[in-house]
């Protein structure tokens, strides 16, 4: 349950237990789910309300020990601190999952100091309560580097504020699958419609009872990271969602990473295809009705949302270059 990863913006991945449940429509397809199937004989038996989660091995947890041992040999080659994503077949912050492991973990988090551990959570909100519950009220280890999976506007709007809320060395956004557009320059705090919050430049705006505008300053966003969706049932992922995520974040000296266009992608070969909305309404079959309606508007001159003709190529031909470049950005942290 550990390895080298192949997952393009860490180096190492580690699960110190499998199993989750489905909390937004970003989990629709969940590789991790399927994965647990696969090898639960064709039940995903840690998945799912109720479902028991299962802990990974003892040799397993002695892994980031011996990274951390080597931290010196990979600095040494690469001018960086290794990095190792937690939990990619489960959440840390699950509610299912026993305190008691997650406490263990955090142990394992402090006695690994050379390793920046990324812990990418679809349930923020938990975090101020468990890390009372592991014995951290108020603060992760500084070698921690804290995400939210966001896949819409909705997402960010909810929970954008509570990451930002957390304390933290790093805190990122991971926006895959990206399922529409989603604008970071300025969003709506849910729950309080006075404040708005500018999550790139660390700043919320309060209108007063009275129509005066107070600003304060908070922690920003560090990172952000895009990526389309791949598997079976993938959604195709339209380019104006990635570009203007790209230009958002280069507009506030954010780093961004494209990490994939997922299965889909724009090309005139033969295969299946899909149209996709730019407003995030949705995709389509390229022979519906919905589509014919659209391009027979299109040839009418109605405006309307851009669509983009998408088609399923598969991962590796999709590749992760946006308009012919690869962002690998990556914030900049101290030794």
């Amino acid at each position: 349950m550990s390895e080298n990863s192949k997952i393009e913006w860490t180096d190492h991945s580690f699960n110190p237990w499998e199993g989750c449940q489905k909390v937004g429509p970003g989990c629709d397809h969940c590789y991790a789910e399927t994965r647990n199937a696969r090898f639960g004989g064709g039940t995903a038996v840690n998945w799912g309300p109720g479902a028991p989660r299962r802990r990974t091995s003892a040799a397993n947890w002695r892994k980031p020990l011996a990274w951390n041992r080597d931290a010196g040999v990979f600095y040494a080659q690469h001018g960086r601190r290794q990095r190792v994503f937690c939990a990619s077949l489960a959440d840390v912050f699950d509610n299912a999952v026993d305190p008691a492991w997650r406490a263990d973990l955090f142990d394992l988090i402090y006695a690994t100091p050379n390793l920046d551990w990324l812990l990418l959570t679809k349930r923020i909100g938990n975090v101020p309560r468990m890390l009372v519950g592991a014995g951290m009220p108020g603060r992760l280890p500084s070698n921690v580097w804290l995400g939210a999976t966001i896949v819409n506007q909705s997402e960010a709007d909810r929970d954008i504020p509570k990451l930002l809320a957390v304390h933290a060395r790093v805190r990122f956004l991971s926006m895959e699958p990206l399922l529409g557009p989603v604008n970071l320059k300025d969003i709506s705090i849910t729950g309080r419609p006075m404040d708005i919050m500018l999550p790139l430049a660390g700043l919320t705006w309060t209108v007063t009872s009275t129509g005066t505008r107070c600003t304060t300053s908070h922690p920003k966003v560090d990172w952000v990271i895009v990526g389309g969706e791949s598997g079976p049932g993938a959604r195709p992922m339209h380019r104006d969602w990635a570009r203007s995520l790209r230009e958002q974040c280069a507009e506030a000296g954010v780093p961004f990473l494209f990490k994939q266009w997922g299965e889909w992608c724009e090309s005139d070969d033969s295969g299946q295809g899909a149209w996709v909305a730019a407003d995030g309404r949705g995709h389509c079959d390229i022979e519906s009705g919905e589509a014919l309606e659209m391009m027979q508007r299109a040839v009418n001159g109605e405006t309307g949302t851009t669509w983009r003709l998408m088609t399923r190529v598969g991962k590796a031909r999709a590749g992760r270059r946006l308009d012919g470049v690869q962002h690998d950005g990556y914030p900049e942290v101290q030794a």
